[in-house]
């Protein structure tokens, strides 16, 4: 067992720590909830990362994501996550791709078999079509909800879709309506039970629609529950 991994070692154990070196994780979205999840995934010692998001680091990253430096804008963000991550870990397998997870395109992703899946995308369509496939699939998948606009990140819980009612997370909303749609009961996700903070619009649209406000502190926490899930469900599942 390396080094590093000693700490967690005496937290989790030895056999725990030889599971996770086994273990492939994908992260679709390396913003600040993605980025933050990945990187807490290499810190734990999984074997393996599939990271996925098509953008490059820009200047309003730099208040929330992990991976947005000055030295990095202007970058993909999968070779700022893949330079960071191998910075840590040099031994971690990390298959990077400069995509867009889209149902035309999902083999990709699941021929690499994956044995945990962190959606941290923003796109409902790509969202729902992940969600339906797993399903389907039996690959355990945890879901982010919305982290915009919101100020306090101890708010944040884990539970079911259905959970979310009342939220007023209006993705979780619309995530809940089309899943009941296409037959998924179930599904779990991070949520935050914090009232969304009511702010003006935030520069210009991007993708046909504003981007939500942000700070340092809110979404980095969201990535790091995922990531603990995550770890959690493939040592005790086994």
């Amino acid at each position: 067992m390396p080094e590093w991994l000693t700490r967690t070692q005496a937290l989790i154990g030895e056999d725990a720590i030889a599971l996770l070196q086994k273990k492939t994780v994908a992260v679709l979205g390396l913003g600040g909830v993605g980025g933050s999840a990945a990187e807490a995934l290499c810190r734990s010692g999984v074997g393996k990362l599939i990271l996925v998001d098509r953008d490059t680091v820009s200047r309003s990253n730099l208040n929330r994501q992990l991976f947005a430096t000055c030295r990095t804008i202007g970058q993909k963000k999968v070779e700022a996550a893949t330079d960071r991550l191998l910075s840590i870990c040099p031994d971690c397998q990390i298959a990077g791709y400069h995509e867009f997870y889209t149902p035309e395109n999902r083999e990709f992703l699941f021929s690499q078999k994956p044995d945990f899946i962190i959606d941290a995308i923003d796109t409902v369509t790509s969202k729902l079509d992940l969600m339906e496939t797993c399903c389907q699939r039996g690959i355990p998948l945890i879901s982010s909800m919305g982290t915009g606009n919101r100020l306090d990140p101890s708010q944040f819980t884990i539970g079911d879709i259905a959970d979310t009612a009342g939220s007023g997370d209006n993705l979780a909303k619309v995530i809940r309506r089309e899943l009941k749609k296409r037959g998924v009961p179930h599904q779990t996700v991070l949520y935050s039970k914090e009232a969304p903070q009511r702010i003006g619009f935030v520069g210009e649209p991007e993708h046909g629609r504003h981007s939500p406000a942000s700070i340092s502190f809110v979404p980095p926490v969201a990535g790091y529950l995922l990531a603990g899930y995550a770890v959690r469900s493939l040592i005790y599942r086994e």
